[in-house]
């Protein structure tokens, strides 16, 4: 018999010049990046998010809290293989992640592929298990007037009995 478990993330950051854009671990290219304490990626805090929360762990903020020093432009990735182990503490294995980031520009199609390897090393998992889906707001909303950028995230976990 198994146990399942889903976990929904949700991130959003403001866009902010001078700054890399990391999304999955990955330097896109381009001529603005993302406002936050860490490295701003709002993908991953989006993913770890959906980790804590498929095992009721709570949230990022409260793992890696923006106002401790330890975690200024820190590498998201850190966060992510965090919420990674807790999920294994628990005796739960990561069946899939679904993933969407909403961001007007740049283009990310030619990144899918990086950035879901990227993901995949970081969870310990196979890179099938890895979907990553890239939206614009339409030019609706602070993500379709090029103010923010949001990512979503679903992940799928399960523990086996004996």
């Amino acid at each position: 018999m198994s146990e399942f478990r889903m976990g929904q993330g949700w991130d959003v950051h403001r866009i902010a010049p001078g700054r890399p854009l990391i999304l999955g671990g990955i330097t896109i290219p381009s001529d603005f990046g993302l406002e936050g304490h860490s490295d701003a990626d709002v993908l991953a805090h989006a993913i770890t998010d959906a980790l804590l929360g498929a095992v009721a762990l709570g949230d990022i903020g409260m793992h890696f809290p923006d106002t401790d020093p330890r975690w200024k432009g820190c590498d998201s990735l850190v966060f992510l293989r965090h919420a990674r182990d807790l999920v294994a503490a628990e005796g739960y294995e990561i069946l899939n992640v679904d993933s969407t980031v909403i961001l007007e520009r740049p283009k990310l199609k030619d990144f899918r592929l990086p950035i879901r390897e990227n993901l995949a090393h970081a969870l310990e998992i196979d890179v099938e298990r890895v979907s990553v889906k890239f939206k614009t707001a339409e030019k609706v909303g602070p993500v379709g007037e090029g103010r923010s950028a949001e990512a979503q995230a679903i992940v799928a976990l399960s523990r086996k009995h004996s």
